[in-house]
This record gives C-alpha cells, structure tokens and sequence, in this order.
C-alpha cells in the first residue's frame, strides 16, 4: 500500500545529529531501507520534518522501517494511506462500476 510518513525529529537529538556527523548516514539508512518513490525535507510545526511516499506491503514491516526514527531521532512518526491520480481514478471508476 502506497504510505505517506511523516517524521517530525526532536530538535535537541537532531542537533545533536548534525553536529557530530550522524545526519547524513542514518537519513542514507533510511532512504535505503525505505526505498521511497518521493522524499522531502522540510519545517513543519516548528522543526526538522522528513515526508516520504513509499509502499508498505504489511503492517507488520513498521518496527523494521520506523525504530529509526524513534531511536535515532526520537521523531513523532504518523504513517497515512494514500493514492496517486491513478489510484483514485481506478477507486472513482470501481463506483461507477459497482
């Protein structure tokens, strides 16, 4: 299922990160863990935020694909369903149809 994380990082850890060299290697992890089709980086709700598109084939891949976040980050993490234009047009079509 196509997943839209949201990750707000503790500012205080990901100071920390930044400053002694540790940032760049665990977003690398996670991006590779993740394998994500979109990522950006951005401040929302005053601090550090990462929101990444990526598929989730079971629920039970989150301890794998999130414990960095909260260990490394201490982020407040929300996963949300979501649809491209082309999965809504085939949910909007399968109405039509059903």
């Amino acid at each position: 299922m196509r997943t839209l994380l949201r990750a707000r990082l503790d500012t205080h850890t990901a100071n920390e990160a930044v400053r002694n060299g540790t940032m760049a290697d665990t977003v690398r992890d996670i991006l590779e863990r993740l394998q994500p089709e979109a990522a950006y980086f951005t401040c929302m709700d005053g601090g550090r935020t990462c929101l990444l598109v990526f598929d989730m084939r079971e629920s039970s891949q989150m301890p794998a694909l999130l414990e960095r976040f909260f260990l490394d980050m201490e982020a407040e993490v929300e996963l949300l369903p979501v649809m491209n234009a082309d999965d809504l047009r085939e949910g909007l079509g399968a109405l039509s149809r059903g």
